[in-house]
Parts: structure tokens; sequence; C-alpha cells
């Protein structure tokens, strides 16, 4: 199968658990205090399942279990969020098509790139919180250990279906376009973003 692009989606922490009764991408439950509600609900569908019946209260009660409150960034930390990315973007060129960075969750279209994806997410991950470290933004730093790391404000795992064709690139793209909308909020127009003209 030709990789046309990908379509990223990084959850803050504590936004989409491992065990969510609707399903996720994890095969594992790190966290003790977690595992009491349930083993990992790995799911292989690139689907969403956001909108699938289940166990609201269960879910609920799984977040106040973590060891850190669920993150959610302000405006003014996206902000800081997309300054992180578009340092990423430069320094391995990637082509990005479509951003939209949510309280919990962020989605990022972008065309093939050479480098593994695993090696992608985790460079626009690291950046993005590099930036909000520098501008004392992070929202974990009052949670700093002894050594000065600070927690990571992202899930570990990622989401990203490949995009295998054009039609399925404009597709994500509008669907990405439309997030903040669905969510409530006002559309995002980000300067770093380039149209997709093929």
């Amino acid at each position: 199968m030709k990789v046309y692009g990908f379509h990223f989606i990084f959850s803050a922490y504590g936004f989409w658990l491992p065990n969510d009764p609707r399903g996720s991408w994890s095969d594992v439950v790190r966290q003790f205090a977690l595992r009491r509600f349930g083993a990992a609900t790995k799911v292989d569908t690139t689907r969403s399942v956001a909108h699938h019946k289940h166990d609201r209260q269960l879910r609920l009660a799984a977040k106040k279990a973590l060891r850190y409150p669920p993150v959610e960034f302000t405006g003014v930390q996206a902000v800081e969020i997309a300054q992180g990315f578009a340092t990423a973007f430069s320094e391995h060129d990637y082509a990005v098509h479509a951003l939209a960075i949510l309280p919990d969750h962020v989605h990022l279209v972008m065309a093939w790139h050479p480098r593994h994806m695993d090696e992608i997410a985790a460079h626009l991950k690291a950046k993005a919180t590099a930036s909000l470290s520098q501008q004392g933004l992070h929202p974990l730093a009052r949670f700093a250990g002894k050594n000065g790391r600070i927690p990571s404000p992202w899930a570990r795992n990622y989401w990203c279906p490949f995009i295998t064709d054009e039609r399925h690139m404009r597709v994500a793209i509008r669907y990405v376009e439309a997030n903040p909308v669905k969510a409530g909020f006002k559309p995002q127009r980000w300067s770093l973003v380039t149209p997709n003209t093929a």
C-alpha cells in the first residue's frame, strides 16, 4: 500500500486512557491505579470511536485515578504548541496541510515524509513541549520531580491513520479544519500550514 500522507492525532495527558471503554490503540495499562478499571481496550480500526456508546461514569472515575490531573491546553498554550510544531517543520521540512489544536488533543495532516512516523510524532511532541516549557506555560510544571523533570503533557501513544490517495487527503484536511467548530470553537487558521495543491 502506498502511503500518501499521515493524519496524526496526539492526545493530551489524561484525555484518552488505554482502557477507555470506547476502545484505544494501547496494548497495556502501565499505570497501576488504572488497572482496576479494566485491561487495555485495543481496537484495530482507524475510524474514530469517540461517539461509541460507553460507560461514561467508568471513564470519568478512571481519570480521577490518574497520577496528575488531565491536561487541558489554553489558547495561549495552543499558540506555543504551534510554535513548537513550526520549529519541527523547519528542521525536517514537513509539509503540513491541516492543523487543529484543541484543549485535549491535536489533529495534524501532513504529506508523506521519509522519516518513520514514530520519529515524526516524537519530534513534534518534543518541540511543542519545549516551546511550552521555555515560555513557562507547561501545564504540569508544578509536578516537577526533585530532579526538575516535568511529566509530559502528552499521552504516551498516538494515532496515525495513513492517507492513501489524494481524495483521502482532501477528506482528512476537511475533517481537521472542521474539528474545532464541531467542538464549539472558532475555526483555526495557522500560518505554518501549507495548502494542499495536488
